[in-house]
């Protein structure tokens, strides 16, 4: 074990047990190493000094070197004070404590050559500091230069650790230790061109320069980047070489039947290419696990359809799960419509199926005679038994937690190719640090005909224009989405609401069917409602965001969303793919307050200048970091990151993706002398880290 992990926070000087114990409740720190790597957030200049003469009220904090005057303590109970008085012989400055004022009282004196920092305020027109740090010239001289500013909780606040504390903390441990152990094979350090371990974590804390710091930034992060590269790629590549699969060699009469007979419309390359990555799969001998990325409305339906067919082809069954049962009805109908006209039999199991019907598919399932199962998660379940199951496809799989995949895989004495969709663009540094371990197809071409839906901003003074035009559109026969932020008025929120605005919809477009959907109404009341929009019986839907996956009505050719500022690009761009599903022109409407942050203005500017969901997923995560983007985060990290970002770090992901893939041609299974260190390393973390990358 790491040195720095065997040495226990109680031991750290200034730390203690008391703190130790505060120090794990709060931020979950044990060790001296993982004080080390709890890396500043920002720095503050100490190497400049400057006069009181000089300063301006609310400038940013600042240095002064002079002596206290007097001293005098104010007030009683809770409002006691210590007032001093400080001079640099340049002018004079009031300083105010309103904690500790016993021991402050004992260690400060007058005459004494002392060192202020903080912040410099206005109070009654007189220049004051209130709370400011306090050494002396000795001590303030030898800790000239950039420091740290840490990341606190309202807890430590509260306890009087500060991030001057950590400061302290961090240097002290570090000057008592001769040089930190290297984790990373030298090979890898000079591949990268990167400063060692001891020279950036002494510079993460105490930068010399700022090139020093922008280099033990460099370092930081690439190891924890290069740690998840090297285990994806890793088990990939283990995966590959002992992980048999079922061998599909055969392209047969269904397919064939399928391909020159019942396709809706002609593939594009792209489909004809992610379908040709798939056949290859197939044919290798070894167990698939491809993500097939796909925009709204690309085909991904399609390719998954030809993937199991080549299953059915070859002897095997195939499944496919989505997680509601919308999604899984939608699928249902769409693969049952493709797939009669060649004899493949296709069946639904949900919750909501009835014993009976239950029944009989898993006698299906059992003699074989079900070639395809569509379902959610009650395909899970133990009396679900596939004779010979070959290809699992898996909708929208972040939804799907690892155990529950894994009992999917259970299903067969081998466990079947697995195909992953998903229709959330994922930004292609996010995929390489949490699909990693995926081989990745991309459909990034429209079927022909689909025109790019035409998106708009308004602004609340612009409604009855945006209702003119649904009412245009209403009266050609098309439908109408009409989103909302909130089920109920909020008197806390500035947001419209679906319950507020039913009503004046059903007034406005009196003529016309108004059905809603929201997260609260029962699943049969909510099916029936999406039953009359799907129909055509309804010709307005107002909902909230339950619709942003899984409805697929081409004849709705406008969606309104209102208060879209409340939304994320990735979202807003799920939302718009609900229209546009047609061979007419759609529109989608971004209802906006006037009065919004310059960034929420770009951000709603950039959904009216490109459809592309690569380069709106790029964007959101720039603009609201990976933990944001719908979904693809929802497991975390397969590392915890401490200082390395998907969202602005991609060259160093690259970096570390070709320092991994050198590093394992040299050494696959990492058993020589000299990546010892950080086999050791990495297999600490992975025992650490739970293995939500994995797909099987």
């Amino acid at each position: 074990m790491n040195p720095l992990r065997r040495r226990e926070l109680t031991y750290v000087k200034g730390i203690g047990p008391e703190r130790a114990k505060l120090l794990e409740r709060q931020l979950g720190m044990r060790s001296a190493r993982d004080l080390l790597y709890h890396f500043p957030t920002g720095y503050v200049d100490r190497s400049t000094f400057y006069s009181i003469r000089e300063l301006e009220p609310d400038v940013a904090q600042v240095q002064v070197k002079g002596r206290f005057v007097s001293f005098n303590v104010l007030g009683e109970g809770a409002k006691t004070r210590l007032c001093g008085l400080f001079t640099d012989g340049t002018a004079t400055l009031e300083v105010t404590w309103f904690k500790s004022i016993k021991y402050l009282r004992q260690t400060l004196h007058t005459g004494t050559d002392y060192v202020l920092f903080g912040k410099p305020t206005s109070f009654n027109g007189r220049l004051q500091m209130t709370h400011p740090e306090v050494d002396t010239l000795d001590k303030a001289v030898s800790q000239q230069g950039m420091r740290g500013v840490y990341p606190l909780t309202d807890g430590l606040r509260q306890r009087n650790i500060s991030s001057r504390s950590f400061h302290d903390w961090t240097t002290g441990l570090l000057a008592g230790l001769t040089r930190i152990a290297e984790t990373l094979p030298e090979s890898v350090i000079s591949y990268a061109g990167l400063d060692s371990l001891d020279t950036a974590l002494r510079q993460i804390h105490a930068p010399t320069s700022p090139a020093a710091l922008q280099r033990a930034r460099l370092r930081l992060k690439f190891e924890e980047l290069f740690y998840i590269q090297v285990d994806m790629l890793r088990r990939s590549r283990r995966r590959k070489a002992m992980s048999d699969g079922f061998r599909m060699p055969s392209v047969g009469a269904t397919f064939n039947s399928f391909y020159s007979t019942c396709l809706p419309f002609p593939l594009t390359g792209a489909q004809k290419r992610v379908v040709k990555e798939i056949r290859a799969d197939l044919l290798s001998g070894r167990q698939m696990n491809r993500l097939v990325q796909g925009d709204v409305g690309s085909g991904k339906t399609v390719v998954a359809l030809m993937s199991m067919l080549l299953a059915v082809d070859n002897g095997f069954q195939a499944c496919m799960m989505a997680p509601t049962e919308i999604l899984a009805g939608q699928h249902y109908e769409s693969l049952r419509a493709l797939a009669a006209p060649v004899g493949v039999n296709v069946r639904l199991l949900t919750g909501s199926t009835r014993r009976k019907e239950r029944e009989e598919i898993h006698a299906m399932l059992a003699s074989g005679e079900l070639h395809i199962l569509v379902g959610t998660h009650a395909v899970l379940e133990d009396p679900v038994k596939f004779r010979n199951l070959g290809l699992a496809v898996i909708d929208e799989q972040h939804r799907f937690g690892v155990a529950q995949r894994a009992r999917l895989w259970a299903k067969n004495t081998t466990p079947p190719h697995v195909l992953v969709m998903t229709a959330t663009p994922i930004p292609r540094t996010l995929a390489m640090t949490v699909y990693g371990d995926l081989d990745v197809s991309v459909i990034d071409e429209l079927p022909p005909g689909r025109k790019p839906v035409m998106t708009l901003l308004r602004y609340d003074a612009q409604r009855q224009q945006v209702y003119r035009g649904i009412g245009r559109q209403l009266a050609e026969g098309r439908q109408v989405y009409i989103v909302y932020p909130l089920i109920d008025e909020n008197e806390k929120l500035d947001m419209r609401s679906l319950n507020e605005d039913y009503d004046y919809i059903c007034d406005t477009f009196s003529n016309y069917r108004v059905a809603f959907v929201h997260g609260r109404l029962k699943p049969a009341e909510k099916d029936h409602q999406m039953e009359l929009f799907a129909s055509g019986q309804a010709q307005i839907l107002v909902a909230t965001t339950v619709i942003e996956v899984g409805v697929n009505v081409p004849n709705a050719t406008t969606m309104v969303i209102e208060n879209a500022e409340r939304f994320g690009l990735s979202q807003l761009h799920q939302l718009r793919g609900r229209v546009g599903r047609g061979a007419d022109q759609s529109y989608c409407i971004l209802m906006s307050k006037y009065k919004i942050a310059k960034e929420t203005r770009e951000r709603l500017q950039l959904m009216t200048r490109t459809t592309d969901g690569f380069e709106i997923a790029e964007a959101d995560m720039r603009m609201r970091g990976p933990g944001d983007i719908e979904g693809t985060m929802q497991s975390g990290m397969p590392f915890e990151l401490h200082i390395a970002n998907p969202a602005t770090d991609g060259q160093i992901i690259e970096l570390a993706r070709r320092a991994a893939e050198h590093l394992l041609d040299a050494d696959p299974e990492l058993t020589a002398p000299a990546n010892a260190a950080f086999a050791a390393e990495l297999r600490e973390a992975v025992a650490r880290s739970a293995d939500w990358s994995r797909i099987s």
